[in-house]
């Protein structure tokens, strides 16, 4: 079940913390990294965070895979800033699952953006699988190549 996250619950926030570090490690050999910088965010940053965080909760509750959306420099923009998957439940529709709840929980939102590494064919096919459209081309702190995805509602 597809839930917002409390950042209160401890246990929450130390899975996402969990989470995102496995996901980010499995993101970099999807692209090609033998070496990247850590992640900077701490458990307190996670629980700060100005962020919205939507789950897939499994009913014995194990976080499956997570959104987490922000605001983006225009106001009928939202801006998805991480989409993780735990690395045992790749292919079973969950970040599908995640990406439509999100799209669809925002009927005032005119477009969504997301930056996604453009050698993470995965993430790429779902980008492109939901009509976002690639964009502007950057590089991370760690050289990978990364794209700016666009999604607009027609």
């Amino acid at each position: 079940m597809i839930e917002r996250l409390s950042l209160q619950d401890h246990d929450m926030v130390e899975q996402l913390w969990n989470l995102q570090h496995v996901a980010y490690r499995l993101e970099a050999a999807a692209i090609g990294l033998t070496e990247y910088p850590p992640l900077p965010e701490t458990f307190d940053s996670i629980r700060s965070s100005g962020e919205l965080f939507y789950g897939e909760v499994s009913q014995d509750g194990e976080l499956l895979g997570a959104i987490v959306t922000g605001p983006s420099n225009s106001p009928d923009c939202l801006e998805i800033t991480r989409l993780m998957i735990h690395p045992g439940r790749l292919r079973q529709g969950i970040g599908a699952s995640l990406l439509k709840y999100v799209i669809d929980s925002q009927p005032n939102m005119r477009s969504f953006v997301v930056t996604a590494g453009t050698l993470n064919a995965p993430a790429v096919s779902l980008y492109r699988k939901f009509g976002f459209v690639p964009g502007e081309s950057v590089s991370s702190a760690a050289g990978a190549s990364l794209t700016v995805y666009r999604y607009n509602r027609g």
